[in-house]
């Protein structure tokens, strides 16, 4: 795959799991990465001490603080990552709490609107851009007592096309990537609870038998951002194992 030298990204949710896998694909072709947390600060700091050029902001400060520390480390950005993420415990959709239901929306939904508030309009004026929503499974076949969650997702996946068709004329492309359960720190909440027998249940619904990993979503990542996927805009690249089939 060719460099990807000199180009800046940002990535949200970038210190642990899918995330940082992101984050260190990217930064292994060159790309400077900003990495935006609010959990995994040691691991934030282990990325930026094995990357040079790379920052960490923490993302509890919020989306504009969060905006202004990259934009003055970097200036505009090449590449945005949405990949902050969370769930609900799995339980019935009217059990679950207002709070709660509100706090999965702010984080899976609202942060992509309010970073592409502080970030499209320079990528605009540029004629240039690439966007990657990190989505899921859950947004294309749902899964029993997570539904609050499976909208969330549902919600990205029309986001990112919507977002798609609006910005190509201005040359930017965005894309998604629908990763199926994985080896990261969701998993035990996607399960309720970590057992083998949840897993095997959870493996029983994955073709290829496995669970994905954080790498696997790091190269579609990095493919669906870099200048070899120049003609995809819109798509949602299920990473499943055939889930979705």
């Amino acid at each position: 795959m060719a460099s990807m030298e000199g180009q800046v990204a940002l990535v949200t949710g970038g210190a642990r799991g899918i995330g940082l896998a992101i984050s260190t694909r990217l930064a292994e072709r060159g790309v400077r990465v900003a990495v935006g947390y609010s959990h995994g600060a040691d691991t934030a700091k282990q990325f930026a001490a094995a990357h040079e050029g790379s920052t960490i902001h923490q993302g509890n400060i919020g989306v504009a603080a969060m905006a202004a520390a990259a934009t003055d480390a970097f200036g505009a950005l090449d590449i945005l990552v949405n990949n902050a993420g969370i769930t609900h415990l799995p339980m019935a959709m009217e059990e679950v709490g207002e709070e709660e239901f509100d706090r999965v929306f702010r984080v899976n939904a609202k942060s992509v609107y309010l970073t592409a508030r502080h970030f499209v309009p320079a990528m605009k004026a540029r004629g240039r851009g690439a966007i990657l929503n990190v989505a899921s499974t859950a947004g294309l076949s749902p899964r029993p007592r997570l539904s609050w969650y499976n909208a969330s997702k549902g919600w990205m996946i029309t986001a990112t096309k919507s977002m798609a068709i609006e910005l190509a004329p201005a040359g930017v492309r965005v894309n998604a990537i629908c990763p199926v359960a994985g080896e990261t720190p969701l998993l035990k909440s996607f399960m309720g609870e970590d057992t083998p027998e949840m897993r095997a249940r959870f493996l029983a619904t994955i073709p290829l038998g496995r669970f994905s990993t954080p790498a696997d979503m790091g190269h579609a990542a990095a493919f669906l951002v870099s200048d070899e996927a120049s003609m995809l805009t819109g798509v949602a690249l299920e990473v499943d194992g055939g889930r979705c089939i």
